[in-house]
């Protein structure tokens, strides 16, 4: 497999990502899937009180590819993007962004990590991250803030076993937030007087969550789009909603669209 990638800066090849033609990527293997139900940690997520999110640091470039696969993962380099002169030849040493084989290999390591050190620190930290991860999403609700803070730092030891840095936590209650260091924050919170600044809305997983009120959201912009089948289509599409909150509210448009497509109108 090669990877062609004219740059105009330096990067290392254990920690950059090369773009990836599909045409090589077919030969992969994907693996088993190992990530968690979208709509399963969702809900989870709205179950207790007190809730928090956090993002485990470039979660594939902390897992190695085994020396023997490393061939299999040879790029081009050409210094200066200047394609006339003589490449040098690399090899990615980590596991990367848009192979197939990536997210069931990073996946399965972070899992193992939390079955090494369940012993160590517990079952809680290990259940978080077992069953409420999304890929590098870590999303978990539960009855109080002194149990929010506990769960944080004992899941942050348990995945730096493994080389994983837990970050960009953000939570729906100040007193969590405090007892967060602030580089381990969202950017989002970072320069917030916690004392009087409302809390932002912030992304999870997709959605819009309101931290202050505690609430997901939806902001719907409406596009200039073509009163046509296709253009409506695109209209309804564009809301982005995994659990369905927003169903009863996209029926008009679905009807419109279920009538278009009797009459047979055509795309445009």
């Amino acid at each position: 497999m090669v990877f062609i990638t004219p740059r105009n800066q330096t990067r290392s090849a254990s920690s950059s990502t090369p773009v990836q033609s599909s045409r090589e990527n077919r030969h992969l293997l994907q693996g088993p899937d190992l990530t968690n139900s979208l709509n399963g940690v969702l809900c989870r997520f709205r179950k207790e009180p007190i809730a928090f999110t956090c993002d485990v640091e470039g979660m594939f470039h902390q897992v190695f590819v085994n020396p023997e696969y490393r061939n299999l993962l040879r790029f081009l380099w050409w210094d200066n993007g200047n394609v006339d002169s003589t490449p040098t030849e690399y090899r990615i040493t980590v596991h990367l962004f848009g192979a197939t084989s990536s997210p069931g290999c990073a996946n399965f390591t972070l899992k193992r990590t939390a079955d090494d050190f369940e012993e160590l620190f517990g079952s809680e930290p290990a259940t978080f991250v077992k069953k409420d991860f999304y890929v590098d999403d870590g999303l978990k609700s539960v009855p109080s803030a002194t149990e929010a803070s506990a769960l944080i730092k004992s899941t942050k030891s348990l995945l730096a076993k493994g080389g994983f840095n837990l970050h960009k936590f953000i939570s729906n209650s100040k007193e969590v937030i405090e007892a967060i260091p602030k580089e381990q924050r969202a950017s989002g919170i970072n320069e917030l007087d916690l004392s009087r600044d409302i809390l932002p809305i912030e992304r999870a997983l997709g959605v819009q969550w309101c931290v202050q009120s505690d609430a997901l959201q939806f902001r719907v912009v409406l596009k200039d789009k073509p009163l046509t089948r296709r253009g409506i289509l695109a209209s309804i599409s564009s809301i982005y909603d995994p659990l369905g909150l927003a169903a009863p509210f996209l029926l008009q448009g679905k009807q419109i669209l279920q009538d278009l497509c009797k009459n047979q109108a055509a795309w445009d």
